[in-house]
């Protein structure tokens, strides 16, 4: 009885010591000032430290810990609140991006551990990305595409202008897409322009002449209004809300250098519902402070089971600007 006692107080002690250790950083380049890259090495390790605290305490993430603003809080509590999450490496060793703004770090390793109530209970691997500005304060966490998704995009281009709006793009895309994971309906009807176009797809049977039926899409027009008011209805009821991109391709417009388009493969669920298809997002950067999304198209990725024709997928050419 003593050793099986002995042996459990072993154990639960490995366990807290495991859940106490503390996450060291280093960036290996791009921050040439020492003092600066230090700030930010102890302000990435400052945030994961406490997020890893929260979720051994099963409690809400202490911000003064983390010294982060009032616009970083907010964003972090809205995605704790859809799912908590933790930091599964003790040791974070990342290279540091410059962008036209100040830095980033990409890679942070997150484990999605969704609490007993959801519907989506599995833990689920993803990443996350810190961004700066130019004196190291923090400036936004949100859920990152792969790095490998992010850098092809990147490299497809290596004209100095349209890289640096490569990278603003790819950023605002995180944006939007966290946005989902936050159920942050503000940030939606920010980024959507007044007269956006949106476009819904839906896999619908046609019966034909033979006796036999197959699938086609049937497309639905919807405006900004109508589009936020389903959202907003299902944020309130979706206990658990996961928006992913698997895929990602940037066009700029070959008259307008201000426009882009970008499709991405994107996953969706909430509660008991899961749907794969091809998300277009028409991005007008005429304003790099506040960029709008004119047009947003949904289709299915696969239709009669068949991957969906490339030539079927909308894409900047299929819109007027």
């Amino acid at each position: 009885m003593k050793k099986t006692t002995y042996i459990f107080m072993l154990f639960f002690a490995i366990a807290v010591y495991a859940q106490a250790s503390s996450i060291t950083v280093t960036l290996t380049d791009g921050v040439s000032n020492e003092s600066l890259r230090a700030k930010m090495e102890n302000s990435i390790a400052r945030i994961l430290n406490e997020i890893n605290a929260a979720q051994a305490a099963d409690r809400d993430l202490n911000f003064s810990a983390m010294g982060v603003d009032a616009n970083v809080q907010r964003s972090m509590s809205m995605l704790w609140e859809n799912t908590p999450f933790l930091c599964t490496d003790e040791e974070i060793v990342e290279h540091c991006i410059t962008t036209g703004t100040g830095y980033q770090v990409r890679n942070i390793p997150l484990m999605m551990k969704p609490t007993a109530d959801r519907a989506f209970n599995e833990e689920e691997y993803q990443e996350a990305v810190i961004s700066f500005d130019r004196q190291g304060n923090v400036e936004s966490f949100y859920l990152s595409i792969s790095m490998n998704l992010y850098m092809n995009v990147i490299k497809s281009n290596l004209e100095l202008t349209d890289l640096r709006r490569r990278q603003m793009i790819l950023d605002y895309v995180e944006q939007f897409r966290t946005a989902y994971n936050q159920k942050d309906i503000n940030f939606l009807n920010q980024v959507f322009s007044d007269d956006a176009l949106i476009i819904t797809g839906k896999v619908i049977m046609q019966k034909h002449a033979e006796g036999f039926a197959t699938q086609k899409i049937q497309y639905n027009k919807h405006s900004k209004q109508e589009y936020l008011a389903k959202m907003k209805r299902i944020f309130q009821t979706a206990r658990y809300f996961k928006i992913t991109f698997d895929e990602i391709e940037v066009m700029r417009h070959p008259t307008n250098p201000n426009f882009y388009g970008v499709t991405l493969l994107q996953g969706y669920s909430y509660n008991n519902y899961h749907d794969d298809g091809y998300l277009f997002l028409l991005w007008d950067f005429t304003d790099e402070s506040h960029p709008q999304i004119h047009v947003r198209t949904w289709q299915p990725d696969k239709l009669n089971g068949k991957q969906l024709p490339k030539d079927e997928i909308f894409n900047l050419s299929d819109f007027d600007i």
